[in-house]
């Protein structure tokens, strides 16, 4: 069995959602606390013994390519100022020499088609595909537990991450069938893009994490476009699958989808929770803005006068309670 030295990342999208943020600015490097998106993604894969790094950029994207570059008058000032805390996180979170490639998609035709632009990169062995907008919060983190899973599976398999959802919000995603399993791997039996919810086969939704055989290049080649032209890795994958086995990884922590702007905002927040430098500050701010949220829900006449309803009362109370519970 091959190991799983390469992942791929995609990073050509526009990220419209994030407008103006992102008109002269990848998404990708929109921060959740002090670290891009791309960055957590990347330390994720690190963790999990990717040896080079693939990104498959677009135009205006080479704030990507610099930021895992040195920045050789940065570490001068750094250096002059004795800042050595600073020049050691740098120099941890620097890819080594001719661990990273930048490959770009010319055209917006899709996460498939993305895939496909990479295959030289790549070459003839299994790779991960890490999609940055997903963030998971866990150690060991989600491709980790993923290669684990991998390593038992057999050759010539394929492993995607998976996790339960609502039946209401399932047509919003890729969704998987599975048979009997270990309670965390389980056999794929069926994939659906964005199936009705009284027609999908299960609630566990595709998580933007991937491993992959290398035939799946071939199958892209072949694929033909969808809506807008764009070439979906959904549909090769279920053409691969009849040829090779696929397991779904019920991984453990908690993802965010900072592809959308409450994802991003709940990941910057836990994120922030989990630093010991800046939690206790950080909670007692959150408290009193749920504190004063919760006064402003009181009507201001009565709060002048005392003169509460029954449902304010209990409003005040638990502001009060909050704001006490500030350090």
């Amino acid at each position: 069995m091959k190991p799983i030295r390469k992942a791929i990342f995609p990073v050509a999208g526009l990220g419209t959602r994030f407008l103006p943020a992102t008109k002269a600015m990848p998404k990708e490097m929109l921060t959740v606390v002090d670290r891009p998106l791309i960055q957590h993604v990347v330390d994720e894969a690190r963790e999990a013994g990717i040896e080079h790094f693939i990104f498959v950029t677009g135009r205006n994207k080479g704030v990507i390519e610099d930021h895992f570059d040195r920045q050789f008058e940065l570490e001068v000032t750094l250096k002059e100022r004795n800042k050595s805390a600073d020049l050691k996180l740098l120099a941890e979170d620097q890819p080594a020499a001719g661990s990273a490639s930048f490959t770009r998609q010319q055209s917006p035709l899709g996460l498939g088609h993305a895939v496909w632009c990479a295959r030289e990169l790549v070459g003839n062995e299994p790779f991960a595909l890490v999609l940055p907008d997903v963030l998971v919060q866990n150690k060991p983190g989600c491709l980790a537990q993923m290669i684990e899973a991998y390593k038992q599976s057999g050759d010539k398999s394929n492993v995607i991450a998976v996790e339960e959802v609502p039946m209401e919000r399932i047509h919003q995603y890729g969704v998987v069938g599975v048979g009997k399993g270990d309670g965390k791997t389980f056999p794929i039996t069926e994939m659906v893009e964005k199936p009705p919810r009284d027609k999908a086969p299960s609630n566990l939704i595709i998580t933007g994490r991937y491993i992959l055989q290398p035939e799946i290049f071939d199958l892209l080649a072949k694929q033909t476009g969808g809506a807008g032209g764009e070439i979906q890795i959904t549909d090769s994958m279920i053409t691969l699958s009849k040829t090779q086995a696929f397991h779904a990884v019920k991984f453990e922590g908690k993802s965010f989808d900072c592809g959308s702007k409450v994802g991003f905002l709940a990941a910057n927040v836990a994120y922030a929770m989990t630093r010991p430098d800046i939690a206790p500050a950080f909670r007692d701010e959150i408290k009193r803005l749920v504190a004063g949220e919760d006064i402003g829900r009181i009507d201001q006449g009565h709060l002048r006068t005392g003169k509460l309803t029954d449902e304010e009362w209990p409003r005040l109370t638990e502001a009060i309670e909050r704001l006490r519970n500030v350090s």
